[in-house]
């Protein structure tokens, strides 16, 4: 199993487009493509957000995260995440620690990411809590309502009170872009429905 950050545009538009699908669900109407539109068109533009794949012995891509950093750009908090092939064996190299057998493809590739960078995720259920204390993210944090802020070792803050915003795209101005421009919305929907075609095998 190896982390492969996704640069080539083409291959960025068609694995970002495969996990808005897979992360929403086929049935999530335009949540996906607005998703989509406003990574690509504010984020990805920005540099302030990174698609990274784990991909097995043979390159193949089994689990993908988007990743966008905070507004002092000191950490980075998993916007989205989704495995490929859930049935795929991430037990690794046979040294590995026996719990790491354990994780689906998506949970290994945050586990991966938590030892390398200050990683952030945000949950609000135990059992979210539990999957992803499992994959190394060990301090939490008591957010507003339900929200609970898990942060990984390297992660900088020590309270809510020196913890950055993740930048985030205003999902709603995406939605008025797409009633005034019909042309913009045809446009990313043919990059959506193309990326999910182009879904490159391996990476």
């Amino acid at each position: 199993m190896k982390v492969v950050k996704i640069n080539q545009p083409q291959q960025r538009e068609a694995c970002l487009a495969r996990l808005c699908a897979e992360a929403y669900g086929h049935q999530a109407g335009i949540a996906p493509l607005v998703t989509f539109a406003g990574v690509i068109g504010v984020l990805f533009k920005q540099e302030a957000a990174r698609l990274i794949a784990l991909v097995d012995d043979q390159s193949r891509p089994v689990a993908l995260a988007l990743l966008v950093s905070d507004e002092a750009g000191t950490s980075m908090n998993v916007a989205q995440l989704t495995s490929l092939d859930p049935d795929a064996d991430t037990a690794g190299d046979k040294g590995d620690a026996p719990k790491k057998k354990t994780l689906n493809p998506a949970l290994r590739l945050v586990a991966e990411l938590a030892l390398r960078a200050p990683l952030r995720v945000d949950v609000v259920s135990d059992a979210q809590k539990a999957e992803f204390t499992a994959a190394g993210i060990q301090r939490w944090l008591q957010g507003p309502g339900e929200l609970q802020i898990g942060l990984g070792p390297k992660h900088p803050a020590t309270s809510l009170d020196n913890l950055p915003r993740t930048l985030s795209v205003d999902d709603a101005s995406v939605v008025a872009n797409f009633k005034q421009d019909k042309a913009l919305f045809e446009d990313y929907k043919n990059r959506f429905v193309r990326g999910l075609e182009s879904f490159p095998q391996t990476l």
